[in-house]
């Protein structure tokens, strides 16, 4: 690839093919040796595979069939990321120097943007899905609000940066949603500051226009994103809102993140995010808000009422030190929830669902408030259903072959009964227990190597280092 100068005038990514993961076109087996069935460890199971998707799952078989792929350990559906921004893997490590608050995290987040390219990015994103993909996630939501040249000007193929994304899910071996985010604004009334002009399409009216040329691939989803009610003015947010309902879309949306967002609010609008988003027709059953972190009773109510969806981010939220979420109280209100790994602080989703529990358990005192498979069914079935990808998440004929195996012999998850194997995974396991991941019904990672791209930390660490060359 090249370079490129910023202006979009000499880049490869968007040019790049990205037609998403290779699906099998003759019929082929895998052979779970414990595979998780939504409630249950079955031993034995033969999962047969034609054109990406399962079209039988047969129990009791003791052996291998001939020709079958042996995955030994124990097999659970896919893992959805459902929030993601992939430039943020950047920063692992960089940030975790001296003190500071969400506000201060986000300087070095903007020192970091203001460097990307698309070339640079699909690079970045490529290396960064492959690691997703180590650790067993087949697809993520990518909430992409970087659209432009610096200064704000736009590439001369306007959506190169999302191309770049999806290109890079492609190569990767995994799925895509891209959530194509407004960001209209620096805060109530605040025109967009010189980092912000990247992501700035002027009105919610100009964003719809660009975010319409991008088109779904086989391994690709378009979704919208109100970045947050900071960044898109109240009178903008039923364009967004619109936009997605006319064309079938998910949307999400950063919510209550931060107490300084919701004072903001009520200071603007004498109601908080919630209320204001509720208000303009952003809520809803295809709506996912993230976070959820500083909420008031009514706003639990709201948001359940409404079906609208919750993603928890644990180990970004910690890492930020946004505080624990009700995601409990969320979930008796009726919202799906769903898990991210947001700024990639880690990149596990055994890790994600697991601080869910104990992030609980801390903020109650007590134990016990989600049991394995409902924390599984988060990472699983809900994450993807969020996605806009309801066909996948489940091992059963009819779903997307896409499932992950964790090893069940290693120093974390060895010892226990194999029928204790999702307690196992989610309490025990981490993305380093991932042996298999399988996609569209491809291999994408074997014996924990990535089919794809050999070298995924030399991939990560030349990704990196361009960013400062």
């Amino acid at each position: 690839m090249t370079a490129g100068d910023g202006t979009g005038q000499d880049h490869d990514a968007a040019r790049r093919t990205d037609e998403g993961p290779q699906v099998t076109t003759d019929t082929t087996t895998y052979w779970l040796e414990y595979a998780w069935l939504a409630t249950h460890v079955e031993p034995a199971v033969a999962v047969d595979v034609r054109d990406g998707r399962i079209t039988a799952v047969r129990t009791g078989v003791a052996a291998p069939p001939a020709g079958a792929e042996p995955l030994r350990g124990l097999t659970v559906p896919g893992l959805a990321n459902a929030h993601s921004h992939a430039f943020h893997r950047a920063l692992r490590g960089t940030v975790q120097v001296g003190t500071g608050t969400f506000w201060t995290w986000r300087e070095l987040m903007y020192s970091v943007a203001d460097r990307l390219t698309p070339d640079t990015y699909h690079r970045l994103a490529r290396a960064v899905y492959a690691e997703m993909a180590l650790a067993g996630i087949t697809a993520v939501g990518e909430f992409h609000y970087l659209h432009h040249a610096p200064g704000g000007r736009p590439y001369a193929e306007p959506n190169a940066m999302g191309e770049a994304l999806i290109a890079a899910a492609a190569e990767a071996g995994i799925r895509i949603t891209l959530l194509d985010a407004a960001y209209l604004s620096a805060g109530f009334g605040a025109p967009p500051d010189v980092h912000q002009l990247r992501f700035c399409d002027g009105t919610a009216e100009a964003w719809a226009e660009r975010a319409s040329a991008l088109e779904d691939r086989p391994h690709a989803r378009i979704g919208a994103a109100v970045h947050s009610v900071r960044a898109v003015p109240a009178d903008q947010l039923g364009t967004v809102a619109d936009w997605a309902r006319a064309r079938g879309a998910v949307l999400h949306v950063h919510v209550s993140e931060q107490t300084r967002e919701n004072d903001d609010c009520r200071a603007a609008h004498g109601c908080t995010p919630a209320r204001l988003l509720a208000d303009h027709g952003v809520l809803g059953p295809r709506t996912t808000g993230v976070h959820h972190t500083h909420l008031t009773e009514d706003d639990i109510r709201l948001i359940g009422a409404s079906r609208t969806g919750t993603c928890m981010c644990p180990t970004t939220e910690r890492d930020l030190a946004d505080g624990i979420g009700p995601a409990a109280e969320l979930q008796r209100a009726g919202s799906t929830l769903s898990l991210g790994t947001d700024s990639h602080a880690v990149i596990d989703l055994l890790e994600e669902a697991r601080a869910m529990e104990l992030d609980e358990r801390l903020r109650t005192r007590r134990r016990g408030h989600w049991t394995a498979a409902a924390l599984l069914r988060a990472a699983t079935a809900d994450g993807h259903a969020a996605l806009g990808w309801p066909d996948a998440g489940t091992i059963e004929p009819g779903a997307c072959a896409d499932f992950a195996t964790v090893a069940l012999d290693s120093v974390r998850t060895a010892g226990a009964p194999a029928r204790m194997g999702a307690e196992i995974a989610v309490f025990a396991g981490t993305g380093a227990d991932i042996r298999h991941t399988v996609v569209a019904g491809r291999h994408v990672v074997r014996d924990g190597a990535h089919t794809l791209v050999p070298d995924v930390p030399a991939a990560l660490t030349d990704a990196i280092a361009a960013l400062s060359a």
